[in-house]
């Protein structure tokens, strides 16, 4: 076994045991997609989940990439790829399946939206939606080979497409958006970040059952507010009853109103 080889088994094996994934088809696409192929080349920026700054890779080789840490992106914006334990654990949470139309919302340079097209499969489909110019381009050239995933220079709450199984949104906000919960089918899953100003927040899991939702707290989470976020006293305050309603219990609704539950 190669270096680099026993490097991706060894990064695996972390998530694996730290995340406790119960997904076969997760782990299979995390041990099969090259992190180093949805990057600039190297050295790269990186930095653990607990470090305030980056510090760079000694060299451009990628065995550096095979550990939980975040890779900037834009270092200056502090715009980051995702923490590879963190959005596994989501991807988990979310139950993604086989045969699954999965629409991710943020996916900047397309490094989980090929995991997600591998756990799908052929017969599942992933729309990567990109607001950023850039992103999107870089994204759409590092998944040519990924078939089955579509990668949409977009607005993320307004490009969804058809309904969906599962939306995992990569950036906070302070609220659902109601055409997420609207693209949802029986059963759907929705994943969404909600924090304040200072990007601190709660990831959620919101259920589409019957002819409501349930949403429930998943754990907390500090990540790049999303496109048109609001930025007033007032989405604070929305995230946060969000935050600390979800925490104490699922919560149940039907609607919205001013980004609030209601019947």
């Amino acid at each position: 076994m190669s270096d680099l080889s026993a490097a991706r088994a060894r990064y695996v094996e972390l998530i694996a045991k730290r995340e406790r994934i119960s997904s076969p088809r997760l782990l299979a696409a995390l041990a099969s997609v090259p992190r180093e192929n949805f990057l600039a080349k190297g050295p790269w920026r990186i930095k653990s989940e607990a470090a305030r700054s980056y510090r760079l890779t000694p060299s451009g080789d990628p065995i550096h990439l095979y550990d939980n840490v975040l890779v900037a992106i834009d270092a200056r914006r502090k715009l980051d790829t995702g923490l590879p334990s963190l959005w596994a654990h989501f991807i988990d949470v979310l139950d993604v399946r086989e045969k699954d139309h999965v629409v991710q919302i943020g996916c900047g340079l397309g490094y989980f939206s090929a995991i997600l097209s591998e756990i799908v499969g052929p017969k599942g489909r992933v729309r990567a939606v990109e607001c950023n110019d850039r992103l999107a381009a870089g994204a759409a050239n590092y998944l040519r080979a990924y078939r089955n995933v579509e990668v949409i220079n977009g607005d993320g709450c307004r490009d969804i497409g058809e309904p969906a199984d599962v939306i995992m949104v990569h950036a906070g906000f302070s609220h659902p958006n109601p055409l997420w919960l609207a693209s949802l089918r029986p059963r759907g899953r929705l994943l969404v970040p909600l924090t304040q100003r200072d990007r601190e927040g709660a990831a959620l899991k919101i259920t589409h059952r019957g002819k409501g939702f349930v949403a429930e707290a998943v754990q907390q989470i500090r990540i790049f507010p999303g496109q048109g976020r609001g930025m007033t006293a007032l989405d604070d305050r929305v995230a946060d009853w969000w935050q600390r309603a979800s925490a104490l219990a699922p919560l149940r609704f039907r609607a919205l109103d001013q980004g609030l539950p209601s019947d």
